[in-house]
């Protein structure tokens, strides 16, 4: 799996950072809404789960998985 994020919508509500603390971190911004960082943009198998709760509850659906082709 593949995270992508849409800087241009998040609002830095940390929804993901509390569901996957291992993969997303939020930072402030001097002119704008906090933004999510990612710290993983290819997460293990084991954080999956944890990653995919955190693309449910983003208020903003800015969080998006790309599935690897298998």
């Amino acid at each position: 799996m593949k995270i992508r994020i849409d800087l241009d919508l998040c609002q830095g509500h940390s929804v993901c950072l509390d569901e996957a603390p291992e993969i997303f971190s939020v930072e402030d911004q001097n002119d704008d809404y906090p933004k999510v960082k990612v710290l993983n943009l290819e997460p293990s198998v084991d954080l999956e789960d944890k990653v995919r709760l955190a693309a449910r509850y983003c208020p903003n659906k800015v969080i998006t998985l790309v599935e690897d082709d298998e």
